[in-house]
Order: structure tokens, then C-alpha cells, then sequence
């Protein structure tokens, strides 16, 4: 086996490594570095004094936005166009340049840092099972097929939260594994495989965060680049490699304290300070249901025993459009409405961490079966104050008594959106479900429902 002579005086650059570095530097720091002024805007409008979770969040999902509305690709296109234009202008300024090495090292720290955050960021809202739930109430009462492909992927992600939590963990390992220039390669490796696969699922499920994820595998990509030709060589060459022989100098003394305190300064906010704001919004506050209290001891599925409007009284009919089939109480204060009345869907299916109940979609988002009302109540008066969730039916707000003659019965009484006159008898359903039942009965074990 021959030895290798190394040095550290670096070869130069051929005229194709150049011209394409200069596209990858000026196309990669256009994605990273925020240029967009409403990512400034969301940052002046962050209360820094009682930072949530969801604010630290918002700065790790950056991407760059040239118009409103979800991410798409085609403000990619934009900042390829003025990328390979920089190039060319570039390429004509400096020409006598032989190598950037230390241009290519600065924009790999740039990306390491972007992805690690980018991915951690995702990584704790699942190591704290937050960002896919378990099932509502409502949702375990809604027939399969009225659901979007989307919220089934996530439903099913919920019932197994220790599994979401080791796909967050995941995460968290590849971004640590990011923070440091010699592990950054197996970092970068993790995110390729793992964020890959996310971006797949977003295409296979009609998600929402194809276009992020791929942001994030092309930097991976971009990133593990720099090993591949080394990596090939060691492992499918089965040859001798030399290692990366570039260092950064920093000669002024400014530089060398900076330099840590940026790195662990970057480590304390985004691992220690964002996984407690986590923790504890887990505890505390989770992101995707209201946290508002709902009546107490009223949580349950009720079967409509009686539906009477303008004082007629209509009997059960699947097929029915005005009658009520069933109602459900959640913990919260939503109570859904199963009926035959079509449902006009929400269709949102990207991840967005709300403070407000009002901005909370996720019960009914990618839902249909169900109309989801928020409400007020006002014990004294034994008044409900409802408002139907989805944006779709801004209008549909309406008032109606309530009255408990048992602990299973509650009966609605008022009228509705259209000034109609309803009276309404539920019962409490005493029903079983089998993700509960099963739950830890083991696998060979008979469940008896």
C-alpha cells in the first residue's frame, strides 16, 4: 500500500470548481441568511421578555419568502436566478482568484449551524409529543373515510407517542451531531436519510411541508458533498484518503473569544433554553388543542335522543341534513357536531405553533363528518355561547341553554344561526375504544370490548 505525502499548501481550484462554488456560496447563503423583511417584522413583534416555545420555533423554520402564502419552489426559482446571475458578475470581478477555500469554510459553518437549528427546532416538539397528538375525542368518533391522508398520517403518529418521541430524538441527535466540524458529516448523513423520508411522506400524504424539508435535505446534501469524495475512496475504493488539511487561522485575539462564545451561546439557546420552553409547554400548554376548560364532567360522546326545530320534531335519518347524529364534549371547550351536513374542509396541513385557541386548527383541520364549535360558557345564566372553528363559516355563531337533569343527560335549548328554534336531548354515550383498551395488554392477549 503507497503512503501519502501531505501537506498543507492547497492545490488551486480548477475553473469549474470555482464558477460552481461561486453559484453554491451566493444560492446557499440567499436560502440561509435572512433577507426577508417580514421574518424581521415576526422577530420586533416576539414579546422577548416571556418567550413561548413557538417564537423559538418560528426563527429555526426560516425560509426565504418573495410572496405570500405557504413556502413553494418557486421562490427557489428566484434566488437561483439571482444567484447564477451573481456568479456571472462575480466570475468577471475576480478572476485572478486560484482557490476559496476559506469562503467554502465559512459557508459550511453557515449551513451547519442553519440545519442544526432547523432541525432541532422540529426535534423537540416531538421528543415532547406535541406536534402530532393523540386523537380527540371528536376525532376517534369520525368515520375513517372523512378524514385527509394528511391527518391520518398524523393520527397515527399520535397513538404511539413514544415512538414520535424517538423520531424527535433523532433529530436532536443529527443536529448536535452538526455543531461540531467533525461529526458534521454523520449529521448531515442523518438528515439526508431522516428528512428525506419526511419529505416523502409529505408527497405520499398530501402534507404540507414538502417544500421545507426538501430546504432542509439540500443543505444536508450540499454539506455531506465536501466528505463524499473522500468517503468513496476510503470505503468504495478501498484506498488510502487523505483527511481535510484546511484550518481556519484566527490571529486576532477577538476572534479566538468569539468564537466559543458564539458556538455555546448558539447551544444554550436552541438545546438547553428551547427544550425547556418545550418541557414545559408540554406540561403546560400543548400547541395543537385549545386551552381553554370545558364544562366540568361533561367530556363524552352523547347520542341525540330528541331533535326537535321549530318546535317539529325530526326523527333520526342517516341521510338527514338538519338532524344532529351525535355530539361530543371535549376536555376543552369544543363540542363537535356529527350530522350529514357537508363540511367544507380546512385544509391546513403545515406546522404552525399557535398561543391563541382561536388560531388552534388542528382538532378539525383535514376533518370532515363533524362541524366544531368553540364555546363560552356562563354558568350563572346556564348560557353557551358557540362559534363554529373552521374559517369557512365565520358567521355561524349562536347561544343556547343548557340544563343537566343527570349526570348523563344535558339538553340544549335556543336558537341557532338562522333564528331557528332548537331543542336538543342528548344522552352521554358509554362507549370503549380500542386504542384505549389495548393499551398496555400486551400483544397476545384477548381485548373484549
Amino acid at each position: 500500500m503507497s503512503n501519502f505525502k501531505t501537506t498543507t499548501v492547497l492545490p488551486p481550484w480548477s475553473s469549474p470548481e470555482k464558477h460552481a462554488f461561486r453559484f453554491f456560496f451566493l444560492y446557499f447563503l440567499l436560502q440561509v441568511v435572512p433577507l426577508d423583511w417580514k421574518f424581521y417584522r415576526q422577530l420586533i413583534d416576539i414579546d422577548w421578555g416571556q418567550l413561548h416555545y413557538g417564537d423559538i420555533f418560528l426563527i429555526t423554520k426560516y425560509a426565504p419568502h418573495f410572496s405570500d402564502g405557504a413556502d413553494n419552489f418557486g421562490d427557489w426559482g428566484i434566488i437561483f436566478v439571482i444567484a447564477l446571475a451573481g456568479t456571472v458578475v462575480w466570475a468577471w470581478l475576480d478572476r485572478e482568484r486560484r482557490e476559496y477555500n476559506n469562503l467554502y469554510y465559512w459557508l459550511r459553518v453557515i449551513l451547519r449551524y442553519r440545519l442544526a437549528a432547523g432541525v432541532i427546532g422540529y426535534g423537540f416538539i416531538k421528543l415532547f409529543p406535541m406536534q402530532a397528538p393523540y386523537p380527540s375525542l371528536s376525532n376517534l368518533n369520525t368515520n375513517y373515510g372523512d378524514f385527509t391522508a394528511w391527518k391520518i398520517f398524523s393520527m397515527t403518529l399520535g397513538i404511539v407517542p413514544g415512538y414520535e418521541s424517538f423520531l424527535g430524538f433523532v433529530e436532536i441527535i443529527a443536529g448536535l451531531l452538526l455543531f461540531y466540524r467533525k461529526t458534521a458529516t454523520i449529521g448531515a448523513f442523518l438528515v439526508v436519510v431522516y428528512t428525506g423520508n419526511v419529505f416523502m411522506s409529505n408527497l405520499a400524504y398530501e402534507g404540507g411541508e414538502h417544500v421545507y424539508s426538501l430546504y432542509l435535505v439540500t443543505i444536508a446534501v450540499f454539506l455531506l458533498a465536501f466528505d463524499a469524495p473522500r468517503l468513496y475512496t476510503l470505503f468504495g475504493a478501498g484506498k488510502q484518503t487523505l483527511p481535510n488539511l484546511f484550518k481556519p487561522s484566527f490571529s486576532e485575539g477577538w476572534a479566538k473569544r468569539l468564537r466559543p462564545v458564539l458556538k455555546w451561546g448558539f447551544f444554550g439557546f436552541f438545546i438547553l433554553f428551547y427544550g425547556y420552553k418545550t418541557w414545559f409547554g408540554f406540561h403546560a400548554d400543548p400547541y395543537q388543542y385549545p386551552a381553554s376548560e370545558g364544562l366540568d364532567r361533561i367530556s363524552g360522546v352523547y347520542n341525540v335522543t330528541e331533535f326537535r326545530l321549530n318546535n317539529r320534531l325530526i326523527p333520526y335519518s342517516a341521510v338527514d341534513s338538519v338532524r344532529w347524529k351525535d355530539v361530543v364534549f371535549e376536555k376543552w371547550a369544543t363540542l363537535s357536531i356529527k350530522s350529514n351536513r357537508p363540511v367544507v374542509l380546512d385544509s391546513t396541513n403545515t406546522e404552525i405553533i399557535a398561543k391563541n385557541d382561536k388560531d388552534r386548527s388542528y382538532e378539525f383541520a383535514g376533518s370532515g363528518g363533524r362541524h366544531y364549535f368553540s364555546y363560552k360558557a356562563d354558568r350563572t345564566r346556564s348560557l353557551l355561547s358557540l362559534e363554529n372553528r373552521n374559517k369557512h363559516y365565520p358567521n355561524e355563531k349562536f347561544q343556547l341553554h343548557f340544563s343537566r337533569p343527570t349526570p348523563n343527560r344535558v339538553i340544549l335549548s335556543g336558537r341557532n344561526e338562522k333564528n331557528e328554534s332548537l331543542y336538543v336531548v342528548l344522552d352521554k354515550i358509554d362507549k370503549k375504544y380500542l386504542l384505549e383498551e389495548a393499551a398496555g395488554t400486551g400483544r397476545n392477549k384477548a381485548i373484549k370490548l
